[in-house]
């Protein structure tokens, strides 16, 4: 994995931990206003091999973990790490990530995965919004073969075990994760709040407070 400090100040005194989507890097939430939280944007799956002891979390006063998408899935192999934070936060994720029920339908994952090009990454990123139009703000800036080796390492994943999410934000038109498999999968699992937005909601907030509300 990569990460990238959106915001990192000696005296700020809570962190969020943000666990990314496939593909992407910081710009899906640059925008967000940082306040007074240190936030540590992780992402690029294709290693998870990740040493989270290089960061120095004790000193925090406050911890938040907030994933999105793969992000969801991904963050269950740090458990140990992760578990204790003090809010987990899934957006338009799950920990089934490829499931005919409770994520992306198998047929689809594999079918994209195998046929991976300009044209349909183009579409993965149109899809993420509802008028079908790439945002400016977004960017993918890696290659193919990094991103098909994502995909790869994602669907290689075997979780043994889940974090406990706190709150499940589900946009009510998302395109890429069926809404109506993550309602099925957060039944039970997760307080659910549901948004008026797509995949990538994060054009309807202003803040990370604003998501941690």
């Amino acid at each position: 994995m990569q990460h990238f400090w959106l915001n990192n100040k000696p005296q700020n005194k809570n962190l969020i931990l943000f666990f990314n989507g496939w593909a992407m890097n910081e710009t899906p939430v640059k925008h967000l206003d940082c306040s007074d939280y240190d936030v540590l944007v992780v992402y690029d799956y294709r290693n998870l091999d990740f040493d989270f002891t290089q960061f120095d979390f004790s000193k925090y006063e406050k911890q938040y973990l907030i994933c999105w998408s793969m992000g969801v899935y991904c963050a269950n192999l740090f458990k140990k790490t992760l578990k204790n934070f003090d809010k987990k936060i899934a957006i338009n994720g799950t920990q089934k990530i490829i499931d005919d029920n409770f994520g992306i339908p198998s047929k689809i994952y594999k079918i994209t995965t195998k046929f991976l090009n300009e044209d349909s990454k183009d579409k993965f990123i149109k899809n993420m919004f509802d008028n079908g139009k790439i945002n400016p703000n977004i960017t993918i800036t890696r290659n193919l073969n990094e991103l098909k080796e994502e995909l790869i390492a994602i669907q290689n994943i075997k979780l043994t075990d889940e974090l406990n999410f706190d709150l499940a934000i589900i946009s009510k038109n998302d395109r890429i994760i069926p809404t109506k498999n993550q309602l099925n999968f957060w039944q039970n699992k997760a307080l659910i709040k549901e948004i008026n937005s797509t995949h990538c909601p994060f054009e309807i907030y202003n803040s990370w407070q604003d998501l941690l509300c």
